[in-house]
């Protein structure tokens, strides 16, 4: 990635392999064409029956109406995001029905609003530290509900929090490098719920 002024710039090889390996996989892809349009997969949270999306420095309104338009099935809120890099830089699913967030008042406002423009009400987890409420949920057949978080040796209070969780197997993660460049665990994924024939 090029860093720009205050958004990132993917270069093109890494855009035309993350499409090749997508298209390899029979997905429809759908490209913003609209140069007023930004949308940061950091402020896009999908919770199974919605998506809420983060009005940040990355993503504007144009981005959340063309999402809203690729997926018509689902509803799209916008959320404005405050002091943070993106919405999910304070929030994340954290299980089926469950939103993992952080404490800050930044947080708690994001939430307050995603609440009042559901009609669906969602469990909450909070976790002190913002960054710790980045975490990754996934259902495996087998295992059942897997939850990556942020290691204890990085937010130790957090991870007593995350522990609560008693039918989920959890699996900590050592992020402190990424975490550098503002990456957290969210921003170094790429789900895709598909059987790969690569």
């Amino acid at each position: 990635m090029i860093m720009g002024e205050s958004r990132y710039v993917l270069r093109p090889t890494f855009v035309d392999a993350m499409k090749r390996a997508l298209e390899s996989l029979n997905l429809n892809i759908v490209e913003m064409t609209d140069e007023n349009a930004t949308l940061d997969g950091g402020d896009v949270l999908f919770t199974g029956r919605e998506f809420f999306v983060g009005l940040s420095k990355r993503t504007n309104q144009r981005g959340a109406e063309i999402l809203a338009d690729t997926f018509k099935d689902y509803a799209v809120s916008t959320v404005p995001v405050y002091d943070s890099l993106h919405l999910k830089s304070f929030c994340s699913m954290a299980g089926p029905n469950l939103i993992a967030i952080g404490s800050t008042e930044a947080a708690q406002k994001a939430l307050k609003t995603m609440q009042q423009m559901s009609d669906h009400r969602y469990d909450k987890l909070t976790v002190p530290d913002d960054a710790a409420a980045n975490c990754i949920y996934l259902n495996i057949p087998g295992k059942g509900h897997v939850l990556l978080h942020q290691a204890p040796e990085e937010y130790p209070e957090s991870a007593k929090v995350f522990e609560k969780l008693k039918d989920h197997m959890l699996i900590p993660i050592a992020n402190t490098e990424m975490e550098k460049v503002d990456g957290l665990l969210t921003c170094c994924s790429v789900f895709i719920n598909k059987t790969s024939e690569l």
